[in-house]
Order: C-alpha cells, then sequence, then structure tokens
C-alpha cells in the first residue's frame, strides 16, 4: 500500500492539528519545500498538501508554498483545503498538482463535484472528514448531519477516483487509525480509500494493510514522521510503496491514479 507523508500548510509552516483545532497545533518546519524534499528523498512517491489557512477562508491562501513544492518535487502532489469553486481547481491542476482534494462541495455543492469530474477525469478526490460517523466540512469548523457512509456512496456515482477517510478525533492524536469505520466505508465502496489520522506506528499500518484487499489502498501519515514515531524508509519497507514502487516519477500521468 502507499505511504504518503502529509504536509498541513498554517501560516507558511508545517504544522499539525491536534483533532482539526486550530488553537492546537505543533510547527514542525517553516520551509516548507525542504520537508517535501526531505520526504521525497526517503522515498514517497506521493504527497498529501492541506492548505489550512485555506480551508478555513474557502479560497486558496498557500498558493506559493504549494507551487513551489510542486516545482521542486519530482513525485505526484495531491492537494486540498479551500477549493470551492471550479476555476481554483483548474488553477492549481495547472500548477502541475496531480489531483485535487475537495471537502466542503462534496456535502454542499455536489453538481459542481459532478461537473468537476467530468472535466477532469481521475484527478478528483473527495476528502470526507468525519465526527463520530457524520462529516465535517468547512475546514472541520462546523458538522453537518450528512452519514460518511452516504456522502462516499454519493460521491463515487458522479465519477471521484478516491476517497479519503480522515476520523477527526484520531487526527494527530496517534492514538491509531478508526479500523471499523475504515472496514464499513470499504464494504459500501468499489473506488480505493486512503486512511487518514491517527496512524502512530508500523503495527498501525500493517493493520491497514491487511484492508488493502477490500480497498484501502494507501495511509496518509502525518504527525508520527514529524516526531520520529515512524520512520517513512521503514514505513515503505514494511507495508510497500503499492503502485508506484515500480514506476519512475516521469511516468505516472494521471491516467495512472485510477
Amino acid at each position: 500500500m502507499d505511504v504518503i507523508p502529509a504536509i498541513d500548510l498554517l501560516n507558511g509552516a508545517c504544522v499539525r492539528l491536534y483533532q482539526g483545532d486550530y488553537a492546537q497545533f505543533e510547527v514542525y518546519g517553516d520551509r516548507p519545500v525542504e520537508v517535501a524534499l526531505q520526504w521525497a528523498n526517503q522515498g514517497a512517491t506521493m504527497l498529501h498538501l492541506v492548505d489550512l489557512d485555506g480551508a478555513k477562508a474557502g479560497r486558496v491562501i498557500n498558493h506559493q508554498a504549494i507551487a513551489q513544492i510542486v516545482q521542486a518535487v519530482p513525485i505526484k502532489v495531491q492537494v486540498g483545503g479551500g477549493l470551492r469553486d471550479f476555476s481554483s481547481v483548474e488553477q492549481l491542476l495547472n500548477l502541475g498538482v496531480s489531483r485535487v482534494i475537495l471537502g466542503t462541495i462534496a456535502v454542499e455543492q455536489p453538481k459542481l463535484v459532478a461537473d468537476l469530474c467530468q472535466a477532469f477525469p481521475q484527478q478528483i478526490v473527495v476528502g470526507i472528514d468525519a465526527r463520530k460517523g457524520k462529516v465535517a466540512t468547512r475546514g472541520w469548523l462546523e458538522t453537518s448531519e450528512v452519514l460518511a457512509t452516504d456522502l462516499a456512496q454519493q460521491m463515487q456515482e458522479l465519477g471521484v477516483a478516491t476517497i479519503i477517510y480522515t476520523d477527526i478525533h484520531r487526527d494527530g492524536t496517534l492514538q491509531g487509525p478508526n479500523l471499523d469505520a475504515l472496514r464499513e466505508l470499504a464494504a459500501a465502496l468499489s473506488i480505493p480509500i486512503i486512511a487518514s489520522g491517527g496512524v502512530s506506528s508500523i503495527t498501525d499500518l500493517l493493520s491497514l494493510l491487511a484492508l488493502e484487499s477490500q480497498g484501502v489502498t494507501g495511509a496518509i501519515v502525518g504527525r508520527a514522521l514529524y516526531t520520529g514515531d515512524i520512520s517513512l524508509k521503514q514505513a515503505i519497507q514494511a507495508v510497500g510503496q503499492g503502485r508506484w514502487q515500480d514506476v519512475p516519477p516521469e511516468n505516472l500521468s494521471s491516467s495512472a491514479w485510477a
């Protein structure tokens, strides 16, 4: 399965929130490009960038940092946070971002999601961030009444390439992923799922690897990489690097994300 380092951008720095709380964060570097290159040099074949300022503001804020990272690393980059209109998505894809991650508009504007899937096939991902099974929106500041599984099924029907599932209560806590929720989601979908939130050890990654046959094809890892609880090189050795291990980055076309 794919081990995907997370880079969360807030005020121009790399941070990790605790349970999605903007008031509880730790800074792990003020040079995002150097952090991105570090993970690429250690064997990552894709990066997960989140514009936390953008998620809160409803528009892309860390545009410069995203552009610099995309230009600097020879691997795939997926980006989310504040993408709530067609032009913002198009702008990021034109920068060279491989995939964009939609959140709030999946709940509020499903027609726009459908239009984006049609315009940019295999490049649209939906991030479903849940609190007790219900979808959170607007940078995790609001919680809807929409069930995560229901939204995931709707997004699959609209044509999204992948679902990224985050259990907010596990995110940034190093308490391990929510395996029960992931099993439930995987049983309801036929498209790939990437797990996010709570991964704290190689053991957690191995427990996710056990769900690979059910459709959990990757894991986003954040705080544990920055604290040293997980070595990226050791993680890749333990669970493999999935679809990307034998493919040179320059040969990874957008269609390969299907």
